[in-house]
């Protein structure tokens, strides 16, 4: 027959069970307090325009169940009399279990945090913050994680001096075998902290031409004018020259065009004031200058520019097209031709 104060080490049967059943109950316990908790912030929540009940209701749901049976554990075995060794272990996983906990309630914190930030930037137009938060969030969890990781391993007695020594020598030797993944990632950290384009923008990079979609760590997403998807890498995107149209207040225009060479002198000396009237009769157009400029092979070449108060190329096209007609009608009514590409042929008579 098995008495409870038979001593089983170091400790009698009774505490045994003592022990356990308190563990059970704190870890019960905590399980419901965990999620009486959730329900009633995440419904108060719902009532608030605030976002930290959100953030704390999140922390909550990522609380795992491992840490609260970490903690039951090590609450319970303080009613028993182990050894040295055994306490230290205990210690030691305790302390391990918060610190994975801690991770995740810093990575909760961090990506309700930027969610919050990217959704807030979304509604005010700023095409920054969708741009660098992802990149953003991505380091800081790295960060928290290095963290973590390092104070776990100095808590289980690794000399951390060292081990910092050691991966710096072999981060080296990493580095030099992925130097292009880590070119394209401190390359998205710098578009991200430079911002020489944003989710959204218009650019043009080289023969490429789009709307940026993504920036991620690696690569950029464009979505081209004839519909497929560009994905360029950030560290050739940071090396070329990027045309960025998106913050274009104005667009200069210059156009040419040539007249046959039997053209009226007194016609072309006042064509540059008639441009100029057609120019200014448009909307969201400003004038700037028309003239006579050169002597072609074969026409008598004008040369106009006008600003576009306004980024919209439909809007460019359509004033071009409004001047291009007006032009046309003009120089029809005063009977003058556009100049084509001639060859003449002299033909001379040579007496026999």
């Amino acid at each position: 027959m098995i008495r409870m104060s038979e001593v089983v080490l170091g400790n009698t049967l009774a505490l045994w069970g003592g022990s356990l059943a308190l563990a059970l109950l704190a870890f019960g316990g905590l399980i419901l307090l965990r999620r009486m908790l959730a329900y009633r912030i995440a419904a108060w929540a719902r009532q608030t325009a605030t976002e930290w009940d959100d953030i704390l209701a999140d922390a909550i749901r990522v609380t795992h169940s491992l840490t609260l049976l970490s903690v039951s554990v090590y609450a319970a075995s303080r009613l028993l009399q182990l050894p040295d060794v055994a306490e230290r272990g205990l210690d030691r996983l305790l302390f391990i279990a918060l610190m994975l906990q801690v991770g995740r309630w810093g990575s909760a914190l961090i990506q309700a945090r930027m969610a919050t930030r990217t959704v807030r930037s979304a509604r005010e137009g700023n095409g920054a913050s969708t741009t660098h938060l992802g990149i953003l969030a991505f380091v800081m969890r790295t960060a928290l994680w290095v963290v973590v990781l390092l104070a776990m391993l100095n808590n289980l007695g690794f000399d951390i001096t060292a081990l910092i020594a050691s991966l710096g020598i072999g981060g080296v030797a990493v580095a030099l075998a992925v130097q292009n993944i880590l070119g394209d990632l401190f390359a998205s950290l710098s578009i991200a902290l430079d911002k020489p384009f944003l989710v959204g923008d218009f650019i043009v990079v080289d023969n490429l031409m789009g709307t940026v979609k993504h920036v991620g760590l690696k690569t950029t997403r464009i979505q081209s004018l004839s519909g497929e998807e560009l994905i360029v890498a950030n560290n050739d995107l940071l090396k070329s020259r990027i045309r960025n149209f998106k913050h274009m207040d104005e667009r200069r225009v210059v156009f040419s065009f040539g007249l046959t060479y039997d053209t009226p002198h007194e016609l072309l000396e006042a064509l540059p004031e008639q441009l100029r009237a057609i120019i200014a009769g448009l909307e969201q157009t400003r004038f700037d200058r028309a003239h006579f400029k050169s002597f072609g092979a074969y026409s008598l070449d004008f040369e106009v520019v006008y600003y576009v108060t306004s980024a919209d190329f439909n809007l460019h096209m359509d004033i071009q097209q409004a001047i291009n007609l007006a032009l046309m009608r003009h120089l029809r009514a005063l009977g003058v031709e556009f100049a084509f590409p001639t060859q003449s042929i002299q033909l001379t008579h040579v007496p026999a």
